[in-house]
């Protein structure tokens, strides 16, 4: 992503600057999938009509290990980061990059051996990069800003928190001045903007590198790393994309607005994540992951040729979700939401799983639908008039027994409350509507998971009716989305 606004800022002569590239978790990337290639990437987007656009991208100046243990690469990331001139640093190394202490709350040991071991050891991604804004701070104490751009929420805040929490675990063990500690707390100086991303891009396909090959492009097959890193020297994505940007950028910036990216302030970067998450992508996603499960689905864009599926995420999105959606105003709901159902979703070059979508879902519905569920209890002191959210959420309870539409049991994605979730459903059979006794309502009140007691909002006995009608026997499922749809 960040390497096609640079390519586009360069094509447009409005920036001269490419971009570094430093890997600091899979080293075999640098030299299976950069070095070879002298730093270009073939970047090919997947068209919803079936076509492709390929484009070599020459943005990318060079890659670097962060290895603190390799004097030649140490060095030229302490010469990058003293160079008074150096604006911005983007992350994306997923949310799990930021975590430094387990579900414990203790440092993970890789994290314990980063603190213990100070600045110049560093090893891990956070480590590494307090280790450098050390080098700057040093060098010249210039501003700067340090922008993640992974797809998790509030990913600025959670960025800034762990820096700053390495950089005073240092300063316990006498590793760096009270006056560096100041330097990283100090946002005038080094800044952790927030920003929204949002761009579908799969893993490499088969299908894309034999495309490829076929047009006389060598080599293009994808590797799997030492460290399980599935990757090629091209990256297949879908053509929509959107990036938003809190505008704080202390050491000045590119012109990013130029490569399409929204330019804007925090509150509005809060505003479009969750419009997405809410309302417009996250929820229809979530319905079509626990339906597809259930109705033998494979993937998410053949689910859209469904009539009662795609009849289900049009009623989520667009009659139950947008008379409340948040409106950041810089970009359009109703347009977001027309371009997920009509051209993102049912893009069939999108080879995204209900399987993988499902994971973690207890995780996720207190935000997918309990904000939408409280926004109508707040608006009309109820949410009894909902159909298909109801629905959505009737559909995660009967996916939790495992067993699909035809009576054929199936594995549960990964989630961290999965024991506890298949306690609330014990004793319930699939054929014996009388061997439900009310066990779901422990977990329909629950607050900390749906971020209300969906009884309270009016919701919660016409789940549990949609629930035993899903349980009925083989095809009750698909009986009760014709039904209600």
């Amino acid at each position: 992503f960040i390497g096609g606004i640079a390519d586009s800022l360069l094509e447009q002569g409005v920036s001269d600057k490419g971009i570094t590239c430093v890997e600091t978790f899979d080293f075999d990337v640098v030299d299976k999938i950069y070095k070879p290639f002298d730093n270009l990437v073939m970047a090919v987007t997947l068209k919803e009509d079936g076509n492709t656009e390929k484009k070599v991208l020459g943005s990318l100046t060079e890659a670097i290990k962060a290895q603190s243990y390799s004097q030649k690469e140490w060095e030229r990331l302490k010469e990058i980061f003293a160079d008074p001139g150096l604006q911005m640093v983007s992350f994306t190394i997923t949310e799990k990059g930021y975590a430094l202490k387990d579900s414990k709350g203790e440092f993970f040991s890789f994290i314990r051996e980063d603190i213990d071991n100070g600045p110049e050891k560093a090893t891990s991604a956070m480590a590494v990069t307090a280790a450098l804004l050390y080098e700057r701070f040093k060098a010249c104490k210039a501003p700067i800003a340090v922008v993640s751009m992974d797809n998790c929420s509030h990913n600025g805040e959670k960025l800034r928190n762990s820096i700053t929490e390495m950089v005073t675990e240092w300063n316990k063990k006498g590793f760096v001045g009270n006056d560096f500690v100041d330097y990283v707390n100090n946002e005038e100086l080094v800044s952790f903007p927030w920003s929204m991303i949002d761009k579908i891009t799969p893993r490499p396909a088969d299908s894309v590198a034999k495309a490829l090959e076929e047009a006389g492009v060598e080599d293009m097959s994808p590797v799997i790393t030492s460290k399980k890193t599935y990757i090629a020297p091209f990256v297949n994505a879908e053509g929509p994309q959107y990036l938003v940007i809190e505008d704080r950028f202390p050491n000045g910036r590119p012109q990013l607005e130029k490569a399409g990216v929204f330019m804007t302030d925090r509150q509005t970067v809060n505003k479009v994540e969750r419009m997405k998450v809410t309302t417009c992508l996250n929820p229809l996603h979530t319905a079509l992951a626990v339906y597809g499960c259930l109705l033998g689905y494979n993937l998410i864009a053949d689910e859209m040729k469904d009539k009662e599926l795609s009849e289900l995420v049009r009623r989520i999105g667009l009659s139950e979700g947008m008379p409340v959606v948040i409106n950041p105003e810089i970009i359009s709901p109703q347009k977001f939401v027309d371009e997920v159902l009509n051209v993102r979703i049912p893009n069939p070059f999108m080879p995204d799983t209900p399987q993988r979508i499902a994971t973690d879902t207890s995780q996720k519905v207190g935000i997918r639908y309990g904000e939408t569920i409280k926004s109508y209890v707040a608006k009309d002191g109820s949410a009894k008039e909902l159909i298909a959210i109801p629905l959505a959420i009737a559909g995660w309870c009967r996916y939790l027994l495992g067993i699909d539409d035809n009576g054929e049991s199936f594995e549960l994605s990964p989630d961290p409350m999965a024991d506890e979730l298949k306690k609330h459903l014990s004793g319930i059979k699939i054929g014996d509507i009388s061997s439900y006794t009310g066990q779901l309502k422990n977990l329909l009140s629950n607050a900390n998971i749906f971020g209300i007691n969906l009884y309270e909002a009016g919701i919660g006995d016409k789940i549990e009716e949609m629930f035993v009608e899903e349980i009925a026997g083989k095809g009750a499922v698909r009986n009760t989305l014709k039904k209600y749809l």
